[in-house]
């Protein structure tokens, strides 16, 4: 047997873009090997910068907070749907996945692939994104899934609280963001986005990766 580990992540780099309301993203040198003897550098970001995960509280002053989620929901096997024909500013329907609903049951893990993630770091990759309807929000709330991964920056530019609140009030871990999931080649992997044990906040960024099995 083999494994191979397939990065689902964007880079976070100074000045790296974000939405327009949100933090600004800085990577700042603190200190040197010439200044300090070692390097170290300050990071000041939003809790959603990049590749990131969202907590009921972001949207729920009572909601689960990030360093209070079952880290179960973001750990295990998941299963791919390509939506890669969707374009700019479509909407992603429960008929889009329907073929998959014997699947898309109570602990599921979804991963939609749109290949948004080439967008970035262009400013249509906030703005024109695919998107998710409300029906098929409440369509995987009703199912009680774990967590939906999308490689678009949020869900929906103008319906986003509506669907979060669907989602997150069901505890639905949101993980947005992800990349390169055309790089994986079973429908099936195992999925890793584990959040920073940030205390009493929204959300985190995180290092989502795959891990996919070969049998020989």
């Amino acid at each position: 047997m083999t494994r191979r580990i397939v990065d689902l992540s964007l880079e976070i780099y100074h000045q790296a873009p974000t939405f327009s309301l949100d933090p600004k993203c800085s990577i700042l040198v603190h200190h040197t090997i010439e200044s300090m003897g070692y390097n170290i550098t300050q990071l000041i970001m939003s809790s959603h910068q990049g590749t990131h995960l969202d907590a009921p509280f972001h949207f729920f002053n009572e909601g689960c907070t990030v360093d209070r989620i079952d880290l179960n929901k973001c750990v295990g096997n998941a299963i791919i749907i390509d939506l890669s024909h969707k374009r700019a500013k479509d909407e992603i329907k429960i008929e889009d996945i329907k073929l998959y609903e014997k699947k898309i049951i109570k602990g599921a893990k979804v991963l939609l692939r749109t290949d948004w993630d080439k967008n970035f770091p262009k400013k249509e990759f906030f703005s024109d994104q695919p998107v998710i309807t409300i029906e098929l929000a409440r369509w995987l709330a009703k199912r009680e899934i774990d967590l939906i991964g999308l490689e678009t920056p949020g869900v929906h530019p103008t319906d986003y609280e509506v669907i979060h609140k669907t989602l997150l009030e069901k505890e639905i871990v949101v993980v947005e963001a992800l990349a390169n999931l055309r790089e994986l080649t079973k429908e099936e992997v195992f999925f890793v986005a584990v959040p920073l044990k940030i205390k009493d906040r929204d959300g985190s960024p995180v290092r989502a990766f795959a891990i996919e099995e070969n049998r020989y």
